[in-house]
């Protein structure tokens, strides 16, 4: 009588495969000055909103009168101060941390709307993806921030409604990548395989489509960060985002606009700030699709 043997994967092995797998990705990110640039703009933006109120040489709400509009490098006021007197170089640091929660909140919501959407989309096709798609085609028709603002001005303002304005108004970015990645992924041998032997419907989607649409979902996610905290700095500059006082790009923005001439620094420090974030977030993102995608390095 014979017996079967059955192999094991050697836990060592696994762990090896997985450290010799971050050492590439490291590698291919020290040879990438994209990449690197990005990577250490995201770092940064992270240690300031983790740390900014630690590291911010000033009360970022103090209000000091008889401060105000001080010119930067006067009184240890590295970037100066704006018409209330409160440092502009603290409320650009504590800034961050709103800037981070609403990115990365947006893209989770976002993208958990989206993906939903996408997978059943794809799967299920006929009558559902047809009026799921509709729904989509039509949203992609407005521009974006339009939506935003519409949304915002129903809600109200806040932190917590501009990340669902944010949200309600970008998921159809990734239920319409999703569903174009479950639609080839249904073709698939292995798919088609576990459809013919009767395998719950449930249990592809969680067990075989999931898994490789994560990839996807990661590379989009990033390259969406940045587009959603742009556009929290523009609803914000236009009164329907983060309310004053809270220390927030945009409505530093908003607050310095009328002082544009004679005091350019209330609104020159706050842009760089969003312009730094989104570059590194593009950056970063644009050298994650390159190194994560299959297609675009011809596998």
């Amino acid at each position: 009588m014979e017996t079967g043997t059955v192999t094991t994967a050697n836990p060592l092995n696994v762990k090896a495969k997985k450290e010799s797998k971050s050492k590439e990705i490291a590698r291919k990110l020290l040879r990438s000055w994209t990449g690197v640039i990005g990577f250490s703009l995201i770092i940064l933006l992270l240690i300031l909103s983790i740390f900014g109120e630690v590291i911010a040489p000033f009360d970022p709400m103090d209000a000091q009168l008889r401060d105000r509009l001080l010119p930067p490098l006067t009184d240890g006021h590295l970037l100066g101060t704006d018409q209330l007197g409160r440092d502009i170089l603290s409320r650009v640091i504590v800034g961050a941390r709103v800037s981070v929660v609403i990115g990365l909140s947006t893209v989770l919501l976002a993208g958990l709307i989206g993906t939903i959407v996408g997978v059943i989309a794809g799967y299920y096709r006929g009558w559902i993806d047809i009026v799921l798609m509709r729904i989509v085609d039509v949203q992609l028709s407005f521009p974006f921030i339009l939506l935003v603002l519409v949304i915002s001005a129903v809600l109200g303002a806040g932190l917590t409604n501009i990340v669902i304005s944010l949200a309600l108004a970008g998921w159809v970015i990734f239920a319409r990548v999703i569903r174009s990645e479950v639609l080839a992924l249904r073709e698939k041998e292995f798919i088609t395989a576990a459809i013919a032997t009767g395998v719950p419907k449930l249990q592809i989607l969680v067990r075989h489509i999931l898994p490789n649409i994560f990839t996807p979902i990661i590379i989009l996610g990033s390259l969406q960060i940045g587009t959603y905290i742009i556009a929290e700095a523009s609803v914000s500059f236009l009164g329907f985002g983060v309310q004053p006082p809270t220390a927030a790009w945009g409505n530093m923005l908003d607050e310095g606009k009328d002082y544009i001439f004679n005091s350019w620094w209330l609104i020159t420090f706050p842009g760089i700030a969003i312009i730094l974030t989104a570059l590194g977030v593009n950056l970063f993102g644009d050298w994650l699709r390159d190194t994560l995608d299959p297609e675009l390095k011809g596998e």
